[in-house]
């Protein structure tokens, strides 16, 4: 990262510039495109700081400044929810700014750690992975990330299928900070612009090239669509009018209200289902704690059978542990069907810790409730009058900034989420309800669900599976949305698949780069070289290549053929897993995965494997001459006829070189041998050409990074491929037994010993493939790092490849283990 100098001044001003911008974008409209650069200035001044100490103190500066500039009206609104006043709740709220945005602190810390040992591309990488991972793990009290301000743009926003709102968090960040390396080099000339300039643009390509994609594949939904509801009746502070009117007078009006619009909708809008909003009715339903209660259950109950369609409300549940926010779901004739208890409770308000909870903190906070949170996410049968029945998730209020909800209620088989929330706290800053609304959007998004979604005074609205308001209501008045919304039992995503994984992916990266610090790094064949020449004695580290030595002596035809076979191979495993993603059936179909990589993988690989042993041959230097041997074939080379050595710049079939002769010609033949970098270091200490130097081509920094890596013996196929995949079979076939035969040689004393050894190989041959699909996908990962090293970091492109191998060993050697151990715990 380029060190500039910045004074404390423009420090601060860069802080403010930043804090400004994200005040901008977060306000949504137009704003939104400022999310690829708000915090370029703020990064700047992390930059110029040159001390510990320094850092910390921007990065506290930035966090009281973004909550001073985007959550304002929270601070005010919880000042006036408790009474102390607005001014003193957004005091208290700046006060807590750094646990209210831990990330900024996070991300500047490790940023700074990062970008001096690992380089600056790995540092962005690894700073952008602890924001995201801090937003996962530490407390959130309303779930924002700054991805949720690319709600305007319909196009952006539909990747939160893919990683949900921390997703969009990641490539954000990213490409701010590609921005601001271009800023840094901005008087470097074009050519210095151009690589992080491309780095910041991919992020926003990709999000609109994926949203373009998903908007076209949308299928339109078959039979009919789900006509529902929506009762905003802007009756809010109950409290107040409790006092004025007392309890029966409140709740007397809240149902008269409910009961007028929802004729309306039922009678002149012909509405299916009425959905009502958080706490509609003031008092536990089915649980009357007076007999005014009673008579007021019944009269739902009346109202409900007379209208002849479900009724969905927010109301109050208890039992022996204490009393639940919940939302009820009474069916026609059927009566209570349901209640859904609220899961994400208000921290200080709905609720109070326990390890708080006592009589001093309840004597300070009058204000502060005493419910219970529910168990998580339930499915309901919304059944309507033509016989359909409907499976519907209700959340409540806060439920819907935690993704997490969302999501189980997509794999229990939900079509459509009701969402009743109160936000009439935010009556006076109505910037809260809308933010409150777009993360709630993101919902919709994230499992492909329509969402109902009413509010006590606003914003209501009904929400399409990409996110958009078909009909909506403006803030701080009684109004009724009648909206019709297909339902179907919509593909599963990715986010539905794999949970809100982005924050866990981004820890599982930070400890990866935590265990290069310990593992020792590996030496490359140059250094072993040098070593070697130094009149070395560790055995340990190899010299140059010993002769003979075994290569695939290759024309151009069979190096094109076998290239492409292994090509294939690999693609192959790709595609399987993606295959492996998107059908849940195959994930669970052995035999069906071992035919699967069979074809794509095995027959592919093994003919490409078949035709380089047709060309093995002996390579050997001796008596200033090259030469090779292959049966009864022999070909001698005087070492100097060749006047360079030059690897190969697309490592097909696999790593090797090209010998160029004098004058100007080139050998037919290529060279194909495991290790290129150590044959050439042979060859020039025996009076040959040294390796051309390939500093100046992308793919010749690519290929020297790639064969310059010495290999262990963790890369041994015997290692990866066979002992690995038996030490996680064993354990994990021992569990299958105790589950499905009572002990761990059930299977054999029931069905004998070629059933139980059957039962062993596919176990064995399913991890098997599991270990090669993830050495795959680590491998492809890794290849595609080192290029954008060779890319933007030439110079340090051999150690990020050293980097980057380490963490591929310890996320299989390490990763693949801690995982199975972790899956047998929750058994």
């Amino acid at each position: 990262m380029k060190q500039i100098s910045l004074s404390t001044t423009g420090a601060v001003a860069c802080v403010a510039a930043s804090a400004a911008l994200s005040a901008l974008y977060v306000n949504g409209g137009a704003g939104w495109p400022l999310g690829f650069v708000f915090l370029v200035p703020w990064l700047c001044a992390l930059d110029a700081r040159r001390t510990w100490a320094g850092t910390l103190a921007c990065a506290y500066a930035m966090s009281l400044a973004y909550t001073a500039a985007v959550f304002p009206w929270l601070g005010m609104a919880l000042g006036r929810y408790t009474g102390i006043g607005g001014v003193a709740g957004l005091a208290i709220l700046l006060l807590a700014a750094p646990l209210f945005q831990p990330q900024f602190l996070a991300f500047a810390l490790v940023r700074r750690v990062g970008v001096r040992r690992y380089g600056p591309l790995l540092g962005a990488l690894a700073a952008a992975a602890a924001w995201v991972a801090t937003e996962r793990f530490a407390p959130r009290l309303l779930g924002d990330t700054i991805g949720y301000g690319l709600y305007p743009s319909p196009l952006l926003r539909q990747a939160a299928d893919v990683g949900g709102g921390a997703g969009l968090t990641l490539l954000l960040l990213l490409c701010n900070e590609g921005m601001a390396a271009a800023y840094a080099r901005r008087k470097e000339g074009r050519r210095a612009l151009a690589a992080p300039l491309a780095c910041a643009a991919l992020a926003p390509l990709l999000l609109a090239l994926y949203g373009w994609t998903a908007l076209q594949g949308e299928p339109v939904a078959a039979g009919k669509p789900l006509r529902m509801g929506l009762i905003q009746a802007n009756m809010a502070d109950y409290e107040s009018q409790r006092r004025e009117k007392g309890a029966y007078g409140v709740v007397r009006d809240v149902l008269d209200r409910h009961f007028a619009m929802s004729y309306d909708a039922i009678e002149r809008q012909r509405a299916e289902a009425v959905l009502w909003s958080e706490t509609a009715y003031p008092t536990t339903f089915g649980h009357p704690k007076s007999e005014a209660g009673a008579e007021f259950d019944r009269e739902i109950l009346a109202n409900v059978n007379a209208a002849r369609v479900p009724f969905v409300f927010g109301t109050y549940d208890r039992d022996g542990a204490g009393e639940y926010n919940a939302a009820a779901l009474v069916q026609p004739e059927t009566g209570l069907l349901g209640f859904y208890r609220k899961t994400r409770l208000f921290p200080l308000t709905e609720y109070v810790p326990s390890w708080l909870d006592g009589p001093v903190v309840r004597r300070l906070m009058p204000w502060a409730g005493n419910w219970q949170p529910g168990n998580g996410a339930r499915v309901l049968p919304l059944r309507l009058a033509d016989g359909r029945e409907v499976p519907v998730l209700p959340l409540i209020c806060r439920d819907d900034t935690d993704p997490g909800l969302a999501l189980d209620g997509a794999r229990l088989g939900a079509q459509v989420i009701l969402t009743m929330s109160n936000d009439s706290w935010f009556s006076m800053d109505p910037q809260g309800a809308k933010l409150h609304q777009a993360v709630a959007a993101f919902r919709s998004i994230e499992t492909r669900l329509p969402q109902f979604r009413v509010t006590t005074n606003g914003y209501s609205a009904a929400i399409d599976a990409a996110g958009t308001v078909l009909a909506g209501t403006p803030m701080g008045e009684p109004a009724l949305v009648i909206a019709d919304m297909p339902v179907r039992q919509p593909k599963p995503t990715l986010m539905v698949r794999w949970g809100d994984w982005v924050g866990l992916a981004g820890g599982g990266f930070l400890l990866l780069l935590a265990m290069l610090a310990i593992l020792p790094a590996p030496r490359t064949q140059a250094q072993s070289h040098a070593k070697a020449q130094a009149g070395s004695v560790d055995d340990s580290v190899p010299a140059a290549m010993a002769f003979p030595a075994t290569a695939a002596i290759l024309p151009p035809a069979a190096r094109a053929v076998s290239g492409l076979l292994r090509a294939v191979a690999r693609a192959g495993l790709l595609a399987m897993c993606v295959a492996l993603l998107l059908d849940e059936s195959l994930r669970t179909h052995t035999l069906a995965q071992i035919r699967l990589f069979a074809v794509l993988f095995l027959v592919p690989e093994a003919i490409a494997w078949c035709l380089l042993r047709a060309f093995a041959a002996q390579v050997s230097v001796g008596n200033g001459r090259l030469l090779v041997e292959r049966g009864t074939l022999r070909m001698e080379m005087a070492l100097g006829e060749i006047v360079a050595v030059q690897p190969w710049r697309l490592p097909a079939p696999g790593p090797g070189l090209t010998l160029k002769l004098a004058p100007g010609r080139q050998w037919r033949y290529g060279l194909a041998l495991s290790n290129p970098a150590g044959f050439a270091a042979a060859l020039a200490a025996a009076g040959g050409p040294a390796v051309v130097d390939g500093r100046r081509r992308v793919m010749d920094v690519y290929a020297q990074a790639r064969s310059a890596l010495r290999r262990w013996a963790l890369d041994s196929p015997l290692a990866k491929f066979v002992a690995l995949p038996l030490v996680l079979a064993v354990p994990a076939f021992h569990l299958h037994q105790h589950i499905a035969f009572g002990s761990a040689l059930g299977e054999y004393y029931t069905f004998g010993l070629k059933a139980y050894a059957s039962a062993f190989a596919l176990w064995w041959a399913a991890w098997t493939i599991g270990v090669v699909l993830c050495a795959a996908l680590l491998r492809t990962g890794i290849e595609a790092v080192t290029l954008m090293a060779a890319l933007l970091r030439p110079g340090q492109a051999a150690g990020i490849r050293s980097g980057m191998e380490r963490a591929g060993h310890a996320a299989l050697y390490l990763g693949l283990p801690a995982w199975l151990l972790l899956n047998i715990y929750r058994a």
